[in-house]
């Protein structure tokens, strides 16, 4: 492993090892809370545009697998880690993660002050960031990061290019997924509700939906920001009323912005797999998957004809709505993570259940 560095926009210099590919990559730098799942980050499409520091100490000690991939390619522009090991421990492991990342061309960073990269962005919040040699000038490295902007229309980016199909024995019903950065957890999860799922473009038009004879659509999560989806936001609004439509993640706010709300920025965002997001019927918390840069505000919800179902138990954010008249549904984590769990599930349960009627 050669001599590294992380640089942040605010000046802070980090010095490190470098695993994955040698490269240099500029990116916003984000945080992920996760204990396990980085192959599911790695290869999260959410992540596109983004680096991203792992606040769990060791990672890389079970590998990479064949079967827990989120996508075919992984987006994300680099891994930050306090300790990597290169030697895993499970009998399903292929490949390391340093040769994944390095045959992805993902720089990777390690022997790092985690810690204190990870205050930074409580306090300071979401910033950008370079992996590069660590002999490469402070002023250079800013220079760098200063002319550096995230992609635009990342959605594009990552959004399938031709229909694809993911189907399933004795199925009920057909759902679109218009695909904004599609996780593959969540078309098992609509195929094991005995869901044929037919995956289309971000771009896709209501025409194309209507031709499929779908019972139901799903807007997908995915990358960047959630204005420059146009074209799915316009769908949404061609689509409601006519069909159950749930979105998830960036789902979830391209249907708010369908609906004249407002999406703002957050400062650090909610990002791992230990979230607490309270459920407004009852009281009862949940712990749930997010990864989420961007909120729902709630000026106008209940008079653009919403109820919020789920809010982020610490910050209040919203976590969840729905339009029953309408047929919207949208939640901001991702509803995968236990098979049959209806507790976590519900968004499935109701999609369902509207399709049923």
């Amino acid at each position: 492993m050669n001599g590294r560095k992380l640089v942040l926009e605010n000046g802070k210099e980090f010095y490190g090892r470098g695993f994955g590919a040698g490269c240099e990559s500029v990116a916003e730098l984000v945080w992920n809370t996760s204990v396990v799942g980085y192959q599911e980050v790695l290869s999260d499409p959410s992540y596109a545009g983004q680096m991203v520091l792992m606040t769990y100490p060791v990672i890389g000690s079970y590998g990479i697998n064949d079967d827990d991939f989120e996508a075919k390619l992984p987006f994300m522009r680099g891994m930050i880690v306090h300790s990597y090991t290169s030697i895993p421990s499970n009998f399903r492991y292929t490949k390391t993660l340093s040769e994944t990342m390095e045959e992805f061309n993902i720089p990777g960073i390690c022997d790092i002050d985690t810690r204190a990269i990870a205050t930074i962005l409580r306090e300071e919040g979401t910033q950008k960031a370079i992996i590069t040699d660590a002999d490469t000038k402070l002023e250079d490295a800013l220079r760098k990061i200063s002319e550096w902007k995230l992609e635009d229309r990342a959605v594009k980016l990552v959004s399938t290019k031709k229909r694809r199909y993911a189907k399933t024995s004795n199925p009920r019903y057909n759902v679109v997924v218009v695909d904004c950065g599609i996780q593959e957890n969540i078309i098992e999860k609509l195929n094991q509700r005995r869901c044929n799922v037919t995956v289309l473009p971000f771009d896709t038009t209501a025409e194309e939906i209507a031709k499929l004879h779908a019972d139901g659509v799903l807007i997908s999560n995915g990358p960047g920001l959630p204005e420059e989806a146009t074209e799915t936001i316009e769908l949404i609004k061609e689509l409601t009323g006519k069909l159950p439509v749930i979105g998830i993640g960036l789902g979830h706010e391209l249907i708010a912005l369908s609906r004249g709300l407002k999406v703002f920025r957050m400062k650090a965002g909610h990002r791992g797999a230990n979230r607490p997001v309270e459920l407004t019927a009852d009281g009862r918390i949940i712990i749930v998957n997010q990864n989420h840069g961007y909120a729902v505000a709630d000026e106008g919800v209940e008079k653009a004809g919403f109820k919020i179902t789920h809010r982020d138990l610490i910050d209040r954010t919203i976590e969840g709505m729905v339009d029953e008249e309408k047929m919207l549904c949208g939640i901001q984590y991702f509803p995968c993570e236990i098979p049959g769990d209806e507790s976590r599930d519900d968004i499935f349960a109701w999609f369902i259940n509207k399709m049923e009627k």
